[in-house]
Parts: C-alpha cells; structure tokens; sequence
C-alpha cells in the first residue's frame, strides 16, 4: 500500500504578519486593541472595549459627581455668580484677592489648621492603643468590640445632640461635676469658643475611634506574632515591643489613617454646627473652612457663589497639600 502524504491544512488568517520569532507577540499585534497576540482562552474573544464597558457606571458617576462639580467650582470662583442663579459677569480674581484680605477667611483656616493638628495625631494613637487591647481572644472580647463600634453606627446629627445634651451648662457633665463638688459653676462648653472647638474635636474622635480601630485590626493581624514572643523571651516590655515591633508593623496603616483623619478634619462641619449652633459658635468665632464657605457662597440673600467658589478652591489646594506631604512622609519612611 502506499502511505498518503497529508498536506496541512492552511486556516485564513492565519498567517504571520511579521517575521516575529514564534512565540512572540509581533510589534503591530502588540500596537493594536484587544488582547495579546500570545493569548490563548477565552482572552482570544475578548474585544478590547469590553473592560471599558464594565468601567464605564464608575466612570460616568466620576466625571458626573467629581469632575463636573470641580471644573465648575474653578470657573465660578472668577465670577459674582449668585447661589440662586442669574446673571454673573467675570470678576477674574477678585475674589481671590478679597480672600486674602479677609479677616474672616483666616479665621476659619486657623480652626480647620488646628482641628487636624489636634485630631489626627489622636486619632492615628488611639484607634491603635485600642486596637491592641481588643486583639487578644478573650472571653466576652466580641461585646467590648461591637460596644466600641457603636457610635461609628450612629448617625452624627444623633450624636450631636446627645452631646448637647451632655454638655449643657444642666446637662450630664456639669450635674456630674456639681454634685461631686468638683466644681461651682457650670463649665461653658457650649458657649466659649475655645470649648466648643474642643468639644468638637472629642466628639470627632469618639465617634471615629471605631471605625479607625478595625483597620489596625486587620493590619496587626499581619504583624508576625514571632517576633513579639522572641522579644518577650529578650525581656523586652509590652512598651518597648509596642513601639519597636507593633508600630512598625503597621506603618502603612497609620499613614492611611492620618491621611484620611486629615482630610476629614479639613473638612468638618456637622460637629461646629451641632455644638455650635448654625452661626458657628460666639460671632462665628468657631467656624472651620466648610462652615465658611456654607455662609459666605450659599446664603439665599447675601451669598456669593462665586467667592463661596474661591474659598472651596483653597480648601482644596490645602486638602491636595496635606495628601502631598502625607505621601512624601510614606516614601521617605519605606526608603
């Protein structure tokens, strides 16, 4: 019998382009949209606008909520545009030049400036400290985490008047200190502008200390356990492995957390206006940057949208400098 030569079968389309080596992507494939030329599987259909579609829900709300509102934020601030409409005309920066001038602007930055230097370096201690008192499995530990978890839960209008409540010249506090003869007079939490801004700055941190504290949860439980027992049979303390075995470990953590406390800081206002009432404290001694902009931008009859504009301008550019320098600190820390 004679054998019969089977010619290959050539498939259209098949044919190489280039003279790529086999095996590799050819250069003109690599150009063009879709999958790679060495792909094989279900990447072989794939076309390349279908990542883009799946995208698309999260980058249409992007551009509709945060990149819209921003571009007209920065054209505003260069006009006298009325929160309620109408006709505005081009002031170019006038309304920056107005904020430089004003006595009020500067006020209002020094509360948001002092609100984050007070508020952050807590709230990236804190969260941490009790984070590692509630790590250990102990019987009954779930209740003392859920009970610290709680005001996170609550809404911050809810928690703002049960502060008020607390902190009234007859409130809890005061009752308190008066019946243990600790004090005479009722201590003016909601009246003198310094307290308020401390008062503020508590109720933020303990309504945030839960929230906070399941973060450096999740990193402590990254953080070797052999390296505490090594340093426990070195007779190292429960301080010393705190702050050279604990913190370091969770390194990136405390950066996240300082950089969102941060911008949360910068960006307070339900705290102010619950303790403080809607003028921001004693003559709007108390108002942060946010509480500002709300009077000055969004006021029906006297409101200016466009110099409410200028000053969200530098909320911003002080926001994007406090991320800056957060992550250069990141950096500098990892090199």
């Amino acid at each position: 019998m004679t054998a019969q030569i089977t010619k290959p079968v050539s498939v259209p389309g098949a044919e190489r382009t280039d003279s790529a080596p086999a095996g590799k992507p050819s250069r003109l494939r690599a150009l063009l949209p879709g999958p790679a030329a060495d792909a094989n599987g279900a990447a072989m259909y794939r076309r390349w606008w279908l990542p883009w579609l799946w995208t698309a829900p999260a980058i249409g709300c992007a551009v509709i909520f945060g990149v819209f509102p921003f571009l007209n934020t920065l054209l505003l601030s260069f006009t006298d545009a009325k929160p309620l409409g109408g006709a505005s005309g081009f002031v170019g920066l006038d309304n920056y030049t107005r904020m430089l001038d004003d006595s009020d602007f500067w006020l209002a930055t020094r509360n948001s400036v002092l609100y984050a230097l007070i508020v952050v370096p807590l709230m990236v201690l804190l969260p941490l400290m009790l984070a590692v008192l509630v790590e250990k499995n102990l019987p009954g530990i779930g209740f003392f985490r859920s009970a610290f978890y709680t005001p996170v839960l609550a809404s911050s209008v809810v928690v703002g008047l049960s502060w008020q409540w607390l902190l009234a010249d007859d409130g809890l506090v005061n009752t308190w200190l008066e019946k243990a003869h600790l004090i005479r007079d009722a201590i003016p939490f909601l009246s003198d502008p310094w307290l308020i801004l401390l008062s503020a700055m508590g109720l933020t941190l303990w309504k945030g200390l839960g929230w906070y504290m399941v973060f450096y949860l999740a990193a402590l439980g990254n953080v070797p356990k052999e390296l505490h027992e090594a340093a426990a049979m070195d007779g190292a303390g429960a301080i010393r492995r705190f702050w050279h075995i604990t913190m370091p470990g969770v390194r990136n953590a405390m950066m996240l957390v300082g950089t969102l406390t941060g911008i949360g800081s910068l960006r307070v206002f339900t705290e102010i206006y619950m303790l403080g009432s809607s003028t921001g404290g004693p003559g709007g001694a108390d108002r942060t940057l946010p509480f500002y902009i709300r009077d000055v931008g969004l006021d029906p009859i006297t409101g200016n949208a466009g110099y409410g504009s200028a000053v969200s301008v530098a909320l911003f550019l002080l926001t994007l400098g406090l991320t800056l320098l957060a992550q250069r600190l990141t950096k500098e820390d990892d090199a």
